[in-house]
């Protein structure tokens, strides 16, 4: 549809993934996000990095209210919490108060520093929880692609939580939009956000599920020309040999662009990605 092709448009693609970038139509779809009745709060250090911040969406009315937090794409080398204003805008009209992170980028910052970055923000979110009327010991964590590797890694691997001082029961619940959970990127485009001769064995979150991680929900666009359908297929698996609850939904006419853009409320004409997310939010409360 030539309308899926304004709305999201791909920057660099790179060894089967992609960054997502703030381009035109990014800017034309967060211009038009009404934030009234929200209160909203930018630029929050989370820690010493100019790339550890995070804005927070806050209902005016939330009192103990859950926290989610949203993590962008970009190949680990791009993106920001700036083109996301439509996501935090989308959940705190829900009743959630949305932490809308950046964190350190590739090739300078391999893993696992953005995988730590979002151990940290998860911290903040939690210290800070009080002042914005949120519950400390009732989180969530979402991303995007690359942010979907980082989302579920920070949660299925308790060294990130533990390191990070946070318990790993206070997260309920991770979700994934079209994730790269389980890909070799050794001699492709995204290697560089990895260690140097690093093992992807050793780096997937697919290989990281801890016998005791909260629900999930993987979401996984039919037409996906970007992230293969065995990263989703692989991770399920891996989910269901520890016994995981799992929701596993793919979803029909959306690609790796509009998966994304369909998280926004004037967009959910494209596919279902909101009324998922929020599904399943609502079931692990």
């Amino acid at each position: 549809m030539k309308l899926k092709k304004r709305l999201l448009i791909p920057f660099l693609a790179l060894g089967g993934l992609i960054a997502f970038a703030a381009c035109s139509p990014l800017v034309a779809l967060n211009a038009v996000v009404a934030t009234n009745d929200l209160t909203i709060t930018r630029d929050h250090a989370y820690g010493p990095d100019p790339r550890n911040v995070l804005d927070v969406y806050q209902p005016v009315s939330a009192q103990n209210a859950p926290i989610l937090l949203f993590i962008h794409g970009g190949s680990w080398t791009g993106g920001s919490k700036d083109d996301y204003k439509f996501v935090g805008e989308s959940f705190a009209r829900e009743g959630y108060v949305v932490g809308v992170m950046s964190y350190r980028l590739a090739p300078k910052n391999p893993y696992p520093a953005y995988i730590q970055d979002a151990a940290q923000a998860l911290k903040w979110l939690r210290t800070h929880a009080a002042e914005y009327g949120g519950n400390p010991d009732d989180l969530f964590v979402m991303g995007h692609s690359a942010g979907a590797f980082n989302a579920v890694e920070v949660v299925d691997n308790a060294r990130w939580l533990t390191e990070a001082g946070v318990p790993i029961s206070a997260v309920h619940g991770v979700i994934g939009v079209a994730g790269p959970y389980s890909y070799d990127y050794r001699g492709q485009g995204t290697e560089s956000a990895f260690p140097a001769g690093s093992d992807p064995a050793d780096v997937m979150p697919a290989n990281h599920v801890r016998a005791d991680a909260p629900p999930h929900l993987l979401l996984v666009a039919a037409n996906d020309q970007v992230v293969g359908a065995q990263n989703g297929e692989r991770m399920k698996a891996a989910l269901d040999a520890m016994k995981i609850p799992l929701t596993f939904t793919v979803l029909p006419n959306l690609d790796h662009y509009t998966i994304a853009g369909s998280l926004a409320r004037s967009l959910t004409f494209l596919g279902s990605t909101r009324q998922d997310v929020l599904t399943f939010l609502k079931a692990n409360r």
